[in-house]
């Protein structure tokens, strides 16, 4: 994450709480697959801190991932958010929510969010 994300997605957890898993590793690179890392995991019901690695067993667990991007809210973080639910799904967490976190808001993509479970959190 760049500087101008972490701050964002740093600002969210201190709201909601829980362990907090930055650039989490929901897919590792091999010769078949590209690395898929997930800017972050808040993992709910657990002590309030930052994890210093970027995996954690969720299984059965409340999780929020969430994708952070600076600029205004576009496709390409809603793909990100409603794509980062499916990859965490093979996990098995108990529930999961999908945040998309942004610079600046749009009305018809917080339609689109809203119409697929994507919770869009405007930072500016």
């Amino acid at each position: 994450m760049s500087k101008n994300e972490t701050w964002r997605t740093r600002k969210y957890w201190e709201k909601v709480g829980g362990l907090l898993i930055e650039e989490y590793k929901a897919i590792r690179r091999d010769k078949n697959q590209g690395q898929r890392l997930l800017d972050a995991v808040i993992v709910l019901n657990e002590d309030n801190r930052i994890h210093h690695e970027n995996y954690y067993d969720v299984e059965g667990k409340d999780i929020i991932v969430i994708q952070t991007k600076a600029t205004r809210l576009g496709m390409y973080l809603l793909g990100q958010a409603y794509f980062s639910k499916l990859l965490m799904e093979r996990f098995n967490p108990k529930s999961i929510r999908s945040v998309a976190i942004c610079g600046k808001g749009d009305i018809i993509m917080e339609q689109f969010a809203k119409n697929h479970d994507i919770e869009v959190v405007v930072l500016d």
